[in-house]
């Protein structure tokens, strides 16, 4: 995790578990004027539109008191959803079984993106089983994964 994203998340994640939240992940894009902070929550019992709501009001005050992002930026507080993205090894091993598609931060075999069943963790990898193979990942090297939902039987 970016050192940015490890200070964020030391603001944000206070907040949202003080709410009786999860914080599921921060997916921070720096855009210039067009920067955008996504906060995920989740919870047992799911996440509505007036949660994300609540949530945002509160982070946004710390954030406007911290200040830890210079500019101009978009705050959107979300539920992970149907496909919701995969942030730590945590939740790799919480979501083994399911099909996933991986995007590296650098080609491996000559392509970034994968989807392939995910088979769990070892050690600081993600194993990943895809057409008759298993891909081990470091971590550090995914730039995003999300779970593929599947739909009917």
């Amino acid at each position: 995790m970016a050192t940015k994203d490890t200070a964020l998340k030391a603001l944000i994640e206070p907040v949202v578990t003080a709410m009786g939240f999860e914080l599921w992940g921060i997916d921070y894009l720096s855009q210039g004027k067009h920067s955008r902070l996504v906060i995920f929550i989740d919870h047992s019992e799911g996440v509505g539109v007036d949660d994300c709501a609540d949530v945002s009001r509160q982070v946004s005050a710390v954030l406007d008191v911290e200040d830890p992002i210079a500019g101009e930026y978009r705050l959107e507080v979300s539920s992970p959803g149907m496909d919701r993205p995969l942030f730590t090894l945590e939740q790799f091993e919480r979501y083994a079984g399911h099909t996933v598609a991986v995007k590296l931060r650098a080609p491996f075999d000559g392509r970034r993106k994968f989807q392939g069943l995910l088979a769990g963790i070892e050690g600081d990898e993600v194993l990943l089983q895809l057409d008759g193979e298993e891909y081990c990942f470091p971590i550090e090297s995914i730039d995003q994964a999300r779970i593929v939902p599947r739909f009917g039987s």
